[in-house]
C-alpha cells in the first residue's frame, strides 16, 4: 500500500470575524472509523455552531464524503475535501468545529474559512508519503565488507542488522521499484561473488516537504 496522509492526528484553530475555527485531522482507515471520529467531535462540541466534516478513504481515495453540518450548502464539506484532494491526501478525515462570533461571514467568507482552516491543519502537522520497500539479504566475506560502506553510500542506503559469523550477513531496505536494479548493481559491484535473498516488504513514513 502506497499513499500520501498527514504526518500524525492533531488540531489548529484560528479566529476569523469573531467566529473560532478548530481543524480536528485523524488518520482513518475504513468509513466506520471516520464516522466515528466525527461523532466523538461533536460530542466534545455538541455547544459548537456547527462540526462539519470531510474524509478520503482509500488507498485509491475510492470513499469521499463531506457534511456542511447546517452550513449553506457547498460552503464546508466540500472546500475542506478539496483541500485534502489538493495535497493528494487519503486515509484521513478532517472537522472543522465552528463557534459563532455574531459577524456573518457569507457563501465566500465561509468557504475561505472552512478550506483555510483545513489547509492550516495540514500545513501545521505535515505531510507523510507512505512507502513500500523491499529488503534484501546479503551474504559477503570480510574482505567484501570492508568496501560495502562505499555502495551503500553511493545508493544512499542504509545498513540494517548486521550479523558477524565466519561471514558478514547483512540487511537493506530499498523502494520496492529499485529491488532488481539495487541487485544489479551489488552483484556488479562484487564481480559476482556475492549472495542475495529476497525478504519480502515493509511500510515506512516518508516525510513530504510543503513547498
Amino acid at each position: 500500500m502506497e499513499f500520501r496522509t498527514i504526518k500524525e492526528d492533531g488540531q489548529v484553530q484560528e479566529e476569523i470575524k469573531k467566529s473560532r475555527f478548530i481543524c480536528h485531522a485523524k488518520r482513518v482507515y475504513s468509513e466506520e472509523e471516520a464516522r466515528d471520529f466525527i461523532t466523538s467531535i461533536k460530542k466534545e462540541h455538541y455547544k459548537a455552531t456547527h462540526n462539519c466534516s470531510a474524509f478520503i478513504i482509500g488507498e485509491r481515495s475510492e470513499i469521499k464524503r463531506t457534511s456542511d453540518d447546517g452550513e449553506p450548502s457547498g460552503t464546508a464539506g466540500v472546500p475542506m475535501l478539496g483541500v485534502l484532494e489538493n495535497h493528494n491526501l487519503t486515509n484521513v478525515c478532517v472537522v472543522v468545529t465552528r463557534y459563532f462570533g455574531g459577524i456573518k461571514l457569507g457563501a465566500g467568507g465561509l468557504i475561505r474559512a472552512y478550506a483555510g482552516s483545513v489547509a492550516l491543519a495540514v500545513k501545521e502537522i505535515g505531510i507523510i508519503e507512505i512507502k513500500e520497500q523491499a529488503g534484501i539479504a546479503i551474504q559477503m566475506s570480510y574482505a567484501q565488507y570492508q568496501e560495502y560502506s562505499n555502495f551503500l553510500k553511493e545508493h544512499d542506503i542504509m545498513e540494517l542488522e548486521t550479523n558477524f559469523t565466519d561471514q558478514v550477513d547483512t540487511m537493506i531496505y530499498v523502494d520496492k521499484e529499485e529491488k532488481e536494479n539495487i541487485k544489479a548493481a551489488l552483484v556488479e559491484f562484487f564481480n559476482g561473488k556475492v549472495t542475495l535473498m529476497d525478504q519480502g516488504l515493509r511500510e515506512v513514513e516518508v516525510a513530504v516537504n510543503l513547498v
